[in-house]
Order: structure tokens, then C-alpha cells, then sequence
């Protein structure tokens, strides 16, 4: 299958698409003309990525789960590697997510000291 039949199956832009190629993490080969051409299971490959990347990894972090994309990454019993990759991953965003915690409650008590005019 071609480029845009793979992102309308999968949901990913054709740019991302290219990115996993670059990233090694799918690939094609090419027509005469030059255009990239998928197997079928690029498909399930692409779903576990973005599964993965939905769940808060980077593509870095994916491409160390590679031998496993084209099972069910959801429901597959996780590896040390993918454990310690999902715990580092989870500190990111926590304290992410505390930063930017902290940055709201400055700005509403900031906010708090001038009333809104009315």
C-alpha cells in the first residue's frame, strides 16, 4: 500500500509516517516512480508506535521496544527494558506536570490580588 492509504488507515500523517521510516521503526520499498510501498503489517507496526507515543513515550523511547511492534504491544507482558523505559518516562511527566502545577497556582495568586473589573 501506498503512503496515504497507510496514514488513512492508521490515522498518522504522511510526515510522521516518513519519520518512523527515517526513525527505523517501519519500513517501505520503493515503485520505479519512486513512491514508498508498505506491507500490511506496517499497519499493526504503526498503531503500536502511536500507542506508545500516546502513552508518553518519545520515539526514541520506541524504537527500544522495535522487536515487539508488530505483536499486540498493549496486552504483551512487559519487558525490564520497557518497565525501566516506562518508569524514567512517568518521572518526565510528573514533574512536568508539577512545573507546570506551580506555574498555575503562582499565576492565580498573582490574579488573586487584582480583582476583575466589572
Amino acid at each position: 500500500m501506498r503512503i496515504g492509504e497507510l496514514s488513512r488507515r492508521t490515522g498518522a500523517s504522511p510526515r510522521a509516517l516518513r519519520h518512523y521510516e527515517s526513525s527505523g521503526l517501519i519500513a517501505s520499498s520503493r515503485t520505479a516512480n519512486g513512491y514508498r510501498v508498505y506491507g500490511e503489517g506496517a499497519v499493526a507496526r504503526v498503531a503500536n508506535i502511536r500507542y506508545l507515543l500516546d502513552a508518553g513515550l518519545t520515539l526514541e523511547d520506541v524504537s527500544a521496544f522495535r522487536e515487539c511492534l508488530d505483536g499486540d504491544v498493549s496486552s504483551a507482558p512487559p519487558s525490564a527494558r520497557g518497565l525501566e523505559i516506562a518508569r524514567e518516562r512517568l518521572a518526565v511527566l510528573d514533574a512536568r506536570i508539577a512545573a507546570q502545577t506551580e506555574a498555575r497556582d503562582r499565576l492565580s495568586r498573582a490574579l488573586s490580588t487584582h480583582p476583575d473589573p466589572a
